[in-house]
């Protein structure tokens, strides 16, 4: 029997971190429309967050934005119980889908400024260190219940390695994210599912404003020929998530239309 397409994360509650924007927002927005109520979290850009929060309330379904600032350690763990919490104490309101997908600006803004040391400092913090502790205290709280979806972001150039100081970078940081996700689909086994995405050549902000250098790069590397959308990315998350991925764990999902 199939499933239908508009309701299957119907009766779920999802978290997506960073989705005050971007590839986060467009998470948020598909993970609704299939049925889902999310809680938006922002960092710092809470007039993004309240679009976001916005666009999931005119798909009918419930919201809520929770801001926290994972560069500050002591405001993950609070938002983590915070975001478990926010539907109410029932068990079956507790949190079905965790998204980590909030992560470090260092491309655009201010973030690109800064000096390699700073810019992996910021990177450890938010991509890295926020993941893996919201991951096993929610990961752990999924467990105790009996069922659960993490999925997190990595990227896919992170184990074949891309030239430069961003490249370096983004290596180090996300695929330390990719590794720690195949661990900890094991020890969350069978209860939890944790799957990671790696996303290419995806066109947010910093890939609408990119020298035409990198927009031919981008199209160069995807077999498609085309850069990624946000909501590319969404599609498979959605995916990962529903009741269609339920023999899925443990895997590196790259969405980058084929590497060339």
């Amino acid at each position: 029997m199939s499933t239908d397409r508009t309701t299957e994360l119907a009766g779920q509650v999802a978290v997506v971190t960073g989705s005050s924007s971007g590839i986060g927002r467009a998470m948020a927005l598909e993970l609704a429309a299939a049925g889902a109520d999310v809680l938006v979290h922002a960092g710092h850009n809470t007039a993004g967050a309240k679009q976001t929060a916005a666009e999931v309330a005119g798909l009918g379904r419930t919201s809520q934005i929770l801001t926290a600032d994972f560069e500050n350690e002591a405001e993950i763990l609070n938002f983590g119980a915070a975001a478990w919490n926010w539907r109410g104490g029932n068990d079956r309101d507790r949190v079905d889908i965790w998204i980590n997908n909030a992560g470090a600006d260092i491309l655009t803004g201010a973030g690109r400024t800064l000096d390699f040391e700073q810019k992996l400092r910021r990177l450890w913090q938010v991509d890295v260190l926020a993941t893996v502790m919201l991951s096993r205290f929610i990961g752990e709280k999924m467990k105790q219940r009996g069922r659960g979806v993490i999925i997190n972001i990595g990227w896919d150039q992170a184990e074949s390695g891309m030239a430069g100081d961003t490249g370096e970078m983004f290596a180090l940081s996300k695929g330390a994210v990719m590794a720690f996700t195949r661990s900890l689909a094991k020890t969350l086994a069978p209860q939890v599912r944790v799957n990671c995405l790696a996303p290419g050549w995806i066109k947010t902000a910093w890939g609408q404003q990119a020298s035409e250098i990198w927009q031919q790069r981008a199209r160069q590397e995807s077999l498609l020929a085309r850069w990624g959308t946000p909501e590319d990315v969404a599609k498979a998350a959605r995916f990962l998530a529903s009741p269609a991925a339920t023999f899925i764990t443990g895997q590196i999902v790259a969405v980058n239309g084929g590497r060339a």
